[in-house]
């Protein structure tokens, strides 16, 4: 995918950002099928800094939780990977994780990369105390501590999560929901990870418990320095915690950019439609997004989205369209901002390729009938 820059964007001031603890590029993701390959994701790239919380938001399919595991290479077998993935920590010093020999990428999960399950339950083993989980986790990783320093590692950690000493030999089972959920955040991070991949910790909570987890998650920077990305349906929950926003749909990233700029100010048509399918207090009608995302083992030609996309022209059902980068740092994949930052990309979509699509289909209805 080709980027194109605003004239504002190139004249800006070089700002001095801190380097990215994660860089990826141009990542793709394929799923063996009887039918053939299916891209679940796409040519992704973004970065995310230390202290930073990256969300990861879109429609069921569209790839979130696939890219999530793809970047930690815990995808199952049959899965093919292809692009960038750079962690720049203490013990991975910049290599690249695609690739990389599988009991060298096992050393770096763990101390170097986290991963938040979502539905704890099924994922804390029901016959053994907490201590057991922390006590597994930190020998596994870190094999000279003492028994006195993994015991005095996991309360720190719990206590970080708001659960007392008094529960640490208790099983799952005599936990809540929501403490299950810390407890599992607590294990992601009592090997203090340098970056972590929250993949919709909040599911199933109640709204009062699912606060207390986006607090937690929102402390992450201020205490540990923790580079997060937070995968999730829930799009307040990102206005809430994070930093910047990725949009994604049918394995592409679609829009990303600040967080609150994004909101505020969307520029995809797919990003302002999901942000109308919102429901608030204010909410008179239920509004959704017709048709439904594409089958990814066979993608349409051209704009991902132009199936279902009330702005469409005839030249987004043929041509992939840019990357354009505009004035405020949003990026965004689709022809409108494209031609609006570079106008003489108006020529590669033809002479009648601004045309509406909905025009066209109407048309040719017309004449069918």
């Amino acid at each position: 995918m080709t980027t194109t820059e605003s004239a504002a964007t190139q004249a800006a001031p070089a700002a001095t950002p801190r380097e990215p603890v994660l860089s990826v590029r141009d990542l793709r993701v394929w799923y063996g099928t009887e039918r053939g390959p299916i891209q679940a994701v796409d040519g992704v790239s973004f970065d995310v800094r230390p202290g930073e919380t990256l969300g990861l938001v879109g429609e069921s399919g569209c790839g979130k939780s696939t890219l999530g595991r793809g970047v930690l290479g815990l995808t199952p077998p049959g899965v093919a990977l292809d692009g960038e993935v750079v962690l720049r920590s203490e013990r991975a010093a910049g290599r690249n994780l695609v690739g990389l020999a599988p009991k060298e990428l096992q050393k770096l999960r763990g101390p170097e990369l986290g991963l938040i399950f979502q539905e704890p339950m099924t994922r804390l083993n029901p016959l053994m105390k907490i201590s057991e989980h922390f006590e597994e986790t930190l020998r596994t990783h870190e094999k000279n501590l003492t028994k006195q320093q993994i015991r005095e590692r996991s309360l720190e950690a719990l206590r970080g999560m708001g659960i007392p000493p008094s529960r640490y030999e208790n099983y799952p089972h005599e936990f809540s929901g929501g403490m299950r959920q810390r407890i599992m955040i607590a294990l992601a991070l009592v090997l203090r990870p340098a970056f972590v991949v929250a993949d919709e910790p909040t599911t199933a909570l109640d709204v009062l418990v699912e606060a207390q987890i986006i607090k937690i998650l929102a402390d992450l920077r201020k205490n540990f320095d923790t580079a997060l990305v937070l995968i999730t349906h829930n799009l307040g929950i990102v206005a809430e915690a994070c930093d910047r926003v990725a949009v994604m749909y049918a394995g592409h990233i679609v829009e990303q950019g600040d967080a609150r700029e994004v909101f505020a100010n969307p520029q995809h048509p797919y990003t302002k439609e999901l942000l109308r399918s919102t429901i608030s207090l204010s909410t008179t009608g239920l509004h959704y997004i017709p048709g439904s995302p594409p089958d990814l083992g066979d993608p349409p030609v051209g704009c991902r989205f132009h199936q279902r996309c009330p702005v469409a022209m005839r030249g987004c059902a043929e041509n992939e369209p840019p990357e354009a980068v505009l004035a405020s740092g949003v990026r965004s994949a689709c022809w409108h901002q494209a031609i609006e930052v570079e106008p003489s990309l108006a020529d590669e979509l033809g002479k009648d390729g601004r045309e509406p699509l909905a025009a066209v289909k109407e048309i040719s209805v017309a004449d069918e009938a």
